[in-house]
């Protein structure tokens, strides 16, 4: 399996398991509730306990963890970022102090406890998109968003973007390796120009397939907008997994945010 396709696919979404056969609406409700929690929260231990619920349910499908860890290696690297900076920026109150090529580092208490925080959040945040996309099929995640009303302009838009963006990731790799080959690579200099010239055929290949792609539907009869198929009424079985599922996350933001007041 290619790295890029382990790492965006969504075939753990076509499995037959308890979590991918919940109604779409209810989980994209579920998921909005949860990553609403995770920004307001004022402390780390609910947007933990959603990193947590996430981790547990991406395991559950027997997801690997190596394929869990990789996705989530971009962003634990913005959380270091986070914190290095909120610490080294944010506070008055001395945590520790080294010197690093002559210049002194203080790293600050207040920063290190709030960069904590936003990092927490980004994780937990992560978690519940990460498990939403293994669970739910992305045509799934459309009709939903039609179903609540969202604009079609947006809907077909982020349609386009998720069908072809897998295609401008392959000319972008086919570009790479072709440069690789011609030791577009080996230093400093020729890394960067290598990059600009992957960047400018990369967004010229982006705005040629536009073109063709609005071409081609015009063809097809495209009127301005795509038709959706109607979604089923949610059963009961889902209302009640919903009434109950936000009714837990409520409970648990009440008693992790302000248990300890």
């Amino acid at each position: 399996m290619q790295p890029s396709f382990e790492l965006f696919s969504d075939i753990f979404a076509y499995r037959d398991n308890i979590l991918t056969r919940v109604d779409p609406r209810v989980k994209l409700v579920l998921a909005l509730l949860a990553i609403i929690g995770v920004i307001v929260s004022k402390r780390p231990v609910f947007p933990l306990a959603v990193l947590a619920a996430g981790l547990g349910g991406m395991l559950a499908i027997r997801m690997p963890a190596r394929l869990i860890l990789v996705r989530l290696a971009a962003p634990l690297g913005i959380v270091l970022v986070v914190i290095l900076l909120q610490s080294l920026l944010v506070g008055s109150t001395l945590l520790f102090s080294t010197s690093l090529f002559g210049w002194k580092i203080a790293v600050m208490l207040e920063g290190a406890l709030h960069g904590a925080l936003l990092g927490t959040r980004v994780l937990g945040a992560v978690s519940v998109l990460l498990l939403l996309s293994s669970t739910a099929r992305a045509h799934q995640i459309f009709q939903a968003l039609r179903w609540f009303g969202v604009p079609k302009g947006w809907v077909e838009v982020a349609m386009l973007m998720y069908r072809y963006i897998f295609m401008l990731m392959d000319q972008a790799a086919d570009v790479m390796d072709a440069q690789k080959v011609r030791l577009g690579y080996s230093s400093l200099r020729r890394s960067l120009s290598s990059t600009g010239v992957l960047a400018g055929t990369v967004m010229k290949v982006a705005m040629d397939q536009g073109i063709r792609t609005y071409e081609a539907m015009e063809l097809r009869g495209y009127k301005g907008y795509m038709p959706f198929g109607a979604l089923p009424r949610i059963s009961s079985k889902d209302l009640w997994i919903l009434c109950l599922t936000s009714g837990a996350i409520v409970v648990a933001y009440i008693r992790l945010e302000w248990g300890a007041l």
